[in-house]
């Protein structure tokens, strides 16, 4: 690999499962978000840290959106794969499902984008190598990225 660029597929996690158990229920039966934004800020910031081989911590959260609950029984599958690449930052884009293994059924129940920054040994941000989008999802993901950096930075 290039030092240089490195292509989505070499940091991106895929189908990592999260069997709910009681402590991570609200009084619904229903998932805690703040469980779910937890487990996906961890994913993310490890595939930061494997795209950039560097330590990186989180900026932002540039939105969490709950798009359905994920219940007691159920099991929580995570994906996330970097979207674009600046400088010294990056976008991480977090997909959550929820699986009912009896039911063989899987419901997107999360989406999210987080921004980490790459540190040196002084912790003082540090250039990053790109990431290059090969498949047409990752080019729109990456053009997407782009656009809500662009929002980001007007405000």
């Amino acid at each position: 690999m290039n030092d240089g660029i490195m292509p989505v597929s070499f940091s991106a996690v895929d189908n990592l499962p999260y069997m709910l158990m009681p402590g991570d229920l609200n009084s619904n039966n229903t998932v805690f978000g703040g469980r779910v934004m937890e487990i996906a800020d961890r994913l993310a910031g490890t595939v930061a840290m494997r795209h950039s081989g560097k330590t990186c911590v989180t900026l932002l959260v540039d939105s969490m959106k709950f798009l359905a609950p994920a219940r007691q029984g159920e099991v929580l599958v995570f994906k996330a794969a970097v979207n674009r690449t600046w400088n010294s930052s990056l976008e991480i884009g977090v997909k959550v499902y929820a699986e009912d293994l009896k039911e063989n059924t899987r419901r997107h129940v999360v989406s999210a984008y987080f921004t980490f920054v790459a540190l040196d040994d002084q912790c003082k941000p540090i250039h990053i190598r790109q990431v290059v989008a090969e498949t047409a999802e990752e080019k729109r993901r990456y053009k997407e990225a782009d656009v809500r950096r662009m929002r980001r930075l007007e405000h």
